[in-house]
């Protein structure tokens, strides 16, 4: 079996490739050359003629604009080979898809228009095919019949290719003058090009080898579920990403690092002496060890790595920039932990891959970055594991997949790092105060109030004999963030170093108010997720922007409009409304102290 995909730019010819493939092999069936016929008719490209596109684009949209949207899967198979074959949309808005079809493929065919040349989407197509670890490529030079067949044309975009091939670290490169529409050296030799004599496109495919083998990083099985049918048997459920084993083997669970032997090793047609890689089986063990979904059972001689700093590759696949510092969720295979991006160490140009400083990313940019992780995951670098090296990230608030990622190694301070154990705890802390400590989080837009009403607040507290402090957003920068400014990516660190803040605030058994604009509701989701529930409270101070700005005693306002600040909240960056907060203060309609009141009621 060959699994591969087809890429490269728009209106290179992909899908009309594989549709020529499809129907050249014979492997259509007559009601579908006739539905082909027809459609070719209603929606092709080709005046009337077979449109071999419409094979593998199915979809109602990319019929009507004559583009590939999604990935296509298609099966078919030779006398001498079965394949798999991904078309790949070629417009730079549709990169995920393409990621996501190069993700599981072990051959590449580039597609180029030999009119064109190599264009940025190719380079860019490239550079995925790379850092997701496919190491041949087969370079389909398209529309040879629309460069009259020229020898040097072809000559000339393939020494280009070899060139960015050998800086990407791609070894096997082979290079086919093509016309997919005539058919042309896809499955027989072209007579319109004989000056070529290399192997036709269908000889390629067949004939490759592919070494699947890789490092033999020894057995490593992760954990898809756990099978508990009753209380006599307990399995393991996953598909073996390396090694083999048999029972008897000696295995450890990771991350807990609890070691076991296999007992059985279950299939639904019967246990087996022995299993391997891609084999999808439930392994019993002779120890009652703790393992669950999203762990990995390994060799316990050559176990993985475990860490929860990494650094990584990333391909950036949204709309919104990615902002270091900003919470999201991983997913690794079946395991799923918070990660938060710490630093760009760079991006890379695709066209030049030279190396670039960044502090934020893109949609389909793509970055060197250290990763934080909230716990402990076993991997292997990408290099040795797709299994246990890929991940993806995902949005926390729309759970929109953002970015697709290669975990290169491990940041090793990671496992230097111990929590020290102290004997005083906040609990003790707080029962000296004699009070439950709290962090009042205030946010709204500026000049909505939410400085006034906190220091009201702390007033009253301190009137009550509470411990208390408030952390103001302006006096915050004259110090501890004084050297941050007011991008996206300065608030997004404005706020997690306040959070932090606070956290040690409450954990010393004090009732913190934070007054901050705070305008994403995804870092006031980050300051939160820091505390034990009931102890931080959303305090929304809730102004409209006309009113804020007549109360403007700064002038911030008008210098916005004006143009003289930028990426001012309400004015040239948005303020993201709490959409459940613990309390919602209207300052139109009462004063600051009865809102103040507001507060202290709710704290009991």
């Amino acid at each position: 079996m060959l699994r591969f995909i087809t890429c490269g730019s728009v209106d290179d010819g992909k899908s009309t490739l594989i549709g020529r493939l499809l129907h050249d092999t014979k492997l259509l069936l007559d009601d579908q050359i006739a539905t082909l016929e027809a459609d070719s008719k209603r929606h092709g490209t080709q005046h009337g003629e077979i449109d071999f596109a419409l094979l593998v684009d199915g979809l109602a949209a990319e019929r009507e604009q004559g583009i590939t949207i999604d990935v296509a899967y298609r099966f078919f198979d030779t006398d001498k080979r079965k394949f798999i074959v991904a078309d790949c949309p070629g417009h730079e808005q549709y990169t995920r898809n393409m990621a996501t079809g190069a993700s599981t493929a072990d051959l590449a065919v580039v597609l180029v228009d030999a009119r064109k040349g190599l264009l940025t989407q190719t380079r860019r197509h490239s550079y995925i095919v790379s850092l997701l670890g496919i190491r041949h490529v087969l370079l389909a030079v398209n529309k040879m019949d629309l460069a009259g067949y020229a020898q040097p044309r072809f000559e000339e975009i393939a020494e280009g290719y070899r060139a960015l091939a050998a800086q990407l670290g791609i070894d096997n490169v082979t290079c086919i003058p093509v016309s997919a529409l005539q058919g042309d050296n896809i499955l027989a030799h072209s007579t319109a090009m004989p000056w070529y004599a290399g192997a036709t496109v269908l000889e390629h495919l067949e004939g490759v080898e592919i070494d699947r083998a890789g490092k033999d990083i020894g057995f490593r099985m992760p954990v898809q579920w756990v099978s508990r049918p009753d209380q006599n048997f307990r399995g393991f459920a996953g598909t073996i990403s390396s090694g083999s084993i048999t029972p008897g083997s000696q295995v450890m669970a990771l991350p807990s690092g609890r070691r076991s032997a296999i007992a059985r090793i279950v299939t639904a047609d019967g246990d087996l002496a022995e299993a391997s890689a891609g084999q999808a089986v439930t392994l019993t063990l002779a120890d009652e060890i703790d393992a669950s979904r999203g762990d990995t059972l390994a060799a316990a001689s050559t176990p993985c790595e475990v860490s929860d700093q990494f650094a990584a590759h990333l391909l950036w696949l949204d709309d919104q920039r990615l902002l270091p510092g900003r919470p999201y969720w991983l997913k690794m295979g079946s395991r799923t932990v918070g990660a938060t991006i710490t630093e760009i160490k760079h991006k890379i140009d695709v066209n030049t891959q030279e190396e670039l400083a960044a502090k934020h990313l893109e949609l389909n940019e793509v970055a060197f970055c250290n990763l934080y992780l909230d716990q402990l995951v076993p991997f292997e670098s990408y290099d040795h594991s797709r299994e246990l090296g890929a991940f993806i990230l995902i949005d926390r608030q729309s759970n929109a997949t953002v970015a697709a990622g290669t975990l290169s190694f491990a940041l090793r301070r990671a496992g230097n790092i111990h929590w020290q154990h102290v004997d005083v705890d906040k609990g003790a802390r707080a029962l000296i105060k004699a009070q439950k400590p709290r962090c009042l989080w205030f946010t709204g837009l500026s000049g909505s109030g939410k400085s006034t009403i906190a220091n009201l607040v702390e007033k009253q507290l301190l009137s009550r004999a509470r411990h208390t402090y408030l952390l103001d957003g302006d006096n915050v920068r004259h110090g501890l963030n004084k050297d941050l400014g007011f991008t996206d990516e300065d608030r997004v660190e404005n706020i997690r170093r306040v959070a932090e803040v606070a956290k040690l605030m409450v954990d010393a058994g004090l009732i913190v108010l934070v007054s901050f604009i705070s305008p994403f509701r995804a870092e006031r989701q980050m300051a939160r997720s820091l505390f034990d529930e009931g102890e931080f409270l959303e305090v929304f101070v809730d102004t409209p922007l006309e009113v804020a700005e007549r109360r403007d005693v700064k002038g911030l306002y008008a210098k916005a409009r004006a143009g003289q600040l930028r990426n001012f909240t309400g004015i040239d960056s948005p303020y993201e409304p709490p959409l459940s907060a613990e309390v919602v203060l209207q300052t139109a309609d009462e004063s600051a102290e009865q809102l103040a009141g507001h507060v202290i009621d709710l704290l009991g």
